[in-house]
Formats: structure tokens, sequence, C-alpha cells
């Protein structure tokens, strides 16, 4: 059996359950947003780990889950837990909810099954030098990098390369942008912010996901500096499929092997020359909008590598 969790609406847990309802694959799915009526127990046996989850008045038995797909969010940010003009949450349901959270997460961590993603490795994703020093091991070009809070070195930085963007060090999302070394009003924010400063890389990019032994490679053509907010900058956007070259793909299978991130988001350019250069790589991809945009069999992927197919 595989198990969704999260909320299952959102679009890439959703395209991956109506995947296994096609595929008839035994599933089970555990709505964060029920997390109050939600339930684990862990016990540790001298076989190993064991337990039950249960679903209103129906337990699932652990050693019967293959594979399991977890996006949830933090239980504080579910809309049940947060108080309203009207109404105030009721803490023992919301101590409910934090404590379901934190015990799937360690199981998530230990479970003997197929896990999209493990939250240790996940933790790769925090620091973005960090991860680029993982990167650079797989074999891909990394742009020239700075990770400053000074201005002045932000500003000799963009002298030496003349072209460049930045972007959150962190994994909180951040839109990428060009530097204006004339933004005065940026570079007094600096202060405050450590920000990474990378060498502008000409080119095409793409996005690859890895899903198990899956490579799945989408072109991105816009004007854009951000193609995720092309739109709100005026820019068009086109999606197509594409094979990366044999050698390109298995560097981004070991990055994926590298990263213990069985299910991952790898964002390449591929410059005028040839060459690819690696930004990051994102731990839980909302590969949706690029399977709605290519018609990639991304949700069979899943479904298949949780199944174990």
């Amino acid at each position: 059996m595989i198990v969704f969790c999260g909320v299952p609406s959102e679009e890439p847990l959703r395209l991956a359950i109506e995947a296994a309802e096609r595929h008839e694959r035994p599933y089970l799915v555990l709505n964060q947003r029920e997390s109050h009526h939600l339930g684990l127990r862990l016990t540790v046996t001298a076989q190993g780990l064991d337990g039950a989850l249960w679903v209103g008045d129906t337990d699932y038995p652990l050693r019967s889950i293959r594979g399991m797909y977890s996006r949830m969010i933090e239980s504080d940010l579910l809309p049940e837990n947060q108080s309203t003009r009207t109404r105030a949450p009721d803490p023992m349901a919301v101590g409910r909810s934090r404590v379901f959270h934190e015990a799937f997460v360690q199981w998530l961590e230990l479970a003997d099954a197929r896990v999209f993603n493990r939250p240790g490795a996940m933790g790769s994703n925090m620091s973005k030098p960090y991860q680029c020093q993982l990167i650079r091991r797989c074999g891909f070009g990394i742009p020239e990098t700075l990770v400053t809070n000074e201005p002045a070195d932000a500003l000799d930085f963009h002298r030496t390369h003349r072209r460049v963007v930045f972007k959150s060090i962190s994994a909180v999302r951040s839109i990428v942008r060009e530097f204006n070394p004339r933004d005065r009003r940026a570079l007094r924010r600096l202060r405050h912010l450590p920000t990474q400063f990378q060498a502008y890389v000409p080119g095409v990019n793409l996005r690859v996901h890895v899903v198990g032994e899956r490579v799945f490679a989408t072109e991105i053509a816009t004007e854009a500096t951000d193609y995720r907010y092309a739109s709100r900058d005026g820019h068009a956007v086109h999606m197509t499929a594409r094979e990366l070259p044999s050698e390109v793909a298995a560097r981004c299978l070991r990055l994926s092997g590298e990263l213990d991130l069985p299910l991952c988001g790898i964002d390449l350019k591929r410059t005028p020359e040839g060459e690819y250069y690696c930004f990051e790589v994102n731990p839980s991809p909302a590969y949706s909008y690029y399977q709605e945009h290519t018609g990639q069999p991304i949700a069979e992927a899943i479904v298949d590598y949780l199944g174990g197919s």
C-alpha cells in the first residue's frame, strides 16, 4: 500500500493520488487537514519497527505500507489550527495535530519503506552553499558564487562579472533577480540579510525531475530571469520535454543518490557551448507544473516507484 500524506487537493499530491487510482494501486490518503482524527502507534520489537496508522476507527498495520509520499506542511499553518475573527481553534485538537505531525515525521525517517523524501536528507536544502558543494562532487559546473551581507563585496563581485543574479541562501523560496548595482535601497537592506550572488550564466534553463531511476527533463524557453515568475514580469514561458545526453542524465541520477533524494527537482542551465551548470536541487518539487505543460508521466513514475515497480 502507498500512503499519501498532506493536503490532497494540492496539485502534486492530487496528481499522484489520481495516478494510483488509474493504475489500481492500493493506497491510503492521510488528509492533514483532518489530522485531529489521525493516529500513529510505533513499537520497537526484536524484528524491528512496527505499529499502526489509524484513520478514524480503522487501523492500518505499518508493515503493509510499501511507499510514502509526504507533502505535509507545518501543523501550525493548517487553517484548522489558526484563529479567525470569529473562532479560536480547540487547543486539544491543535495539540493532537502537532503530536501526529511530529510522530509522522519521525516515522518517515525510520520507516522500512520507500519514502519521498526522508526529512534528514531534505536538510541539505537548508543551505544553498552547502548544497552547491555536493552538486560539484557530481560533476556539474557551479557559477562563481559569493555569499555576503557587505555591499562593497557585492559591488566588487558585479564589477568582476558584469552580470550577476541573487537569491536567498536558505530553503525559503525567493525570486531570482539580476543585481542592479545602482539600487541603493537594496544595498542598504543587504546589511540585514546575507544573500547569495552568482555570476550570470547565459543559456537555456532545464528542470530535471528524478524519480527513482527515471529522469524527466523539461526545457524552458523564456526571457525572464526567474521563469517561475515570468508572467509577473510580462514574459511568456514555453516548456518542452527533452532527452538529456546520457552522461548528463547519469550525473542527475548520481546527484539524486548523493543527496539521498529519490524524488528531486534539479535546476540546470545549458550554455551555448553545451556545458551544463547546476544551481540547486529541490527536495520537494512541484512537478505538477511541468507535467501539465509537457505531458510527462511524472506522477505515474512516482506511483510506480513507491509501489515497488
